[in-house]
């Protein structure tokens, strides 16, 4: 064996599973395509779930320094969709860049002892009934087969890891020709995020908070044009002011680029021993900024459960949980971007009347205005299903709480070993230390709580802990 995991793409959502992996003492081997770090990226928004995802591996500090945050989206120039009153710590959209987020995730993964492997190529991969086999090409032509008893694929929508493996990816495009860019704003936009849809198309504008704005937009007169074609600064100029009222003195662009945006999701996220995240996974149009933020929490919730199966105490059908809680947050995701473009897109003056109107009317109330960005954007909301008979709250997410002693303080610092955390203040049974790490909850509850190292639920109850931390965290050492 080469290694006993191999992630197959260097992007956010592989280096973050990466970096899990061999924080935990799993040999892992990272392929890239790239030689170099690539100054320009599509994504740019981190979600109030991914901070937290971020917050329990200890960099969620170094990504706020990184980029700037925003309270919320303004749609259709006049509806806020606000993140102030979401239940966590971070009540915001981070705009950061994508490459960023990679350096932050890169350095963990290579302190963690990640073999990187720049120049590679995947070009196949066989499965065995132990094994799988990649096939690579090195950057001088060289062919090379690598044998892991896992294998990832993080290799983005053009995935050579699931078509290898041969898992559909059903869908369609849902915009073509999307103009994207990077630029320069004269005037600074009164609202720092924002998007409107007009008659003659729509358009997108975020600040990366270092004076370099990201546009995208779509001119509805002028045709599907293809993904080659160039962008010209004067049409996103003349669009912008169609949207805004003014083209913001837009000015010196460093990236323009054409896309086509997609709905696809793969049938199954696995299939034996391979694996895919990500947008090998599954791709939406980029409304609401998802694309980053559920890769990231793909791997959060595949990486403790590689590695209970890597050290064999898996429970019976942990792997196929991947798939089965995984799967319907990407087709939920991919729902609601599409809502989210295809209001972007309509071109009949009296829907977008009644867009705005309906919009406006529903910002105004609060418990709609909250679920929307509960639901629609943060991540917060999402929830795997529980066994039958289980706790009501088994399966959702955890909110940081405060421990009792100074280190660590919270719950999740407590997860940044990548462990179970097992909340309560009676002494554990012995035998799980190795894969539970034991805190007392600052403020005494009623339960005892399991909680899983990607922070979501596994057990609340009282009474005998042995069973419920067998049943998760195998048998006792």
């Amino acid at each position: 064996m080469n290694a006993e995991v191999i992630v197959v793409g260097a992007g956010p959502t592989g280096l973050l599973l990466a970096g899990d992996l061999a924080g935990a003492g799993i040999r892992v081997t990272l392929i890239e395509r790239r030689t170099g770090e690539s100054p320009l990226s599509r994504a740019f928004a981190v979600h109030a779930r991914t901070m937290e995802v971020l917050d329990m591996r200890g960099l969620a500090e170094q990504a706020l320094a990184g980029g700037s945050t925003v309270p919320g989206l303004l749609v259709w120039d006049q509806v806020m969709v606000g993140m102030a009153e979401l239940p966590t710590r971070y009540p915001y959209m981070l705009i950061t860049p994508q490459y960023e987020i990679e350096r932050l995730l890169l350095k963990r993964a290579l302190d963690t002892g990640v073999e990187l492997l720049t120049g590679y190529e995947v070009i196949g991969l066989r499965q065995g009934g132990d094994d799988v086999s990649v096939q690579a090409r090195t950057s001088d032509g060289q062919e090379r087969t690598l044998r892991a008893l896992y294998v990832v694929g993080a290799d983005g929508r053009h995935s050579v890891v699931r078509d290898a493996a041969g898992l559909a990816f059903p869908g369609h495009a849902v915009a073509r020709s999307v103009m994207l860019a990077d630029v320069r704003l004269t005037e600074e936009p009164k609202d720092v995020l924002s998007v409107n849809g007009v008659r003659e198309g729509f358009v997108f504008i975020g600040p990366f908070g270092d004076g370099w704005y990201r546009v995208i937009g779509r001119n509805h007169l002028n045709g599907d044009l293809p993904d080659e074609a160039p962008v010209d600064l004067e049409e996103l100029k003349w669009l912008t002011r169609k949207a805004y009222g003014t083209d913001f003195g837009m000015h010196s662009p460093r990236w323009m680029s054409r896309f086509h945006s997609e709905e696809r999701q793969a049938v199954h996220y696995r299939t034996g021993r391979v694996f895919i995240v990500g947008d090998a996974a599954h791709v939406h149009a980029p409304a609401g900024g998802q694309g980053m933020n559920t890769g990231l929490q793909d791997a959060a919730n595949l990486s403790w459960k590689l590695v209970a199966a890597v050290r064999g105490w898996a429970r019976p059908g942990l792997l196929d949980t991947y798939d089965s809680e995984r799967h319907p947050v990407g087709r939920t995701v991919l729902r609601t971007s599409g809502i989210f473009t295809r209001l972007a897109l309509l071109r009949s003056p009296l829907l977008r009347a009644a867009r705005n109107q309906v919009s406006g009317a529903a910002m105004r109330v609060r418990p709609i205005r909250r679920a929307v960005a509960l639901n629609m954007l943060s991540g917060l909301a999402h929830r795997y299903t529980a066994p039958e008979g289980a706790h009501p709250w088994v399966g959702r997410r955890v909110p940081d709480f405060a421990l009792d002693g100074e280190a660590p303080a919270r719950l999740y610092e407590a997860l940044r070993g990548g462990k179970f955390v097992l909340a309560t203040p009676r002494v554990p049974p012995p035998g799980w230390s190795d894969r539970v790490a034991h805190v007392v909850p600052a403020a005494p509850g009623t339960r005892d709580l399991l909680i899983r190292p990607d922070g979501h639920l596994a057990w609340a109850g009282a009474g005998d802990l042995t069973r419920p931390l067998a049943d998760w965290c195998g048998p006792a050492s």
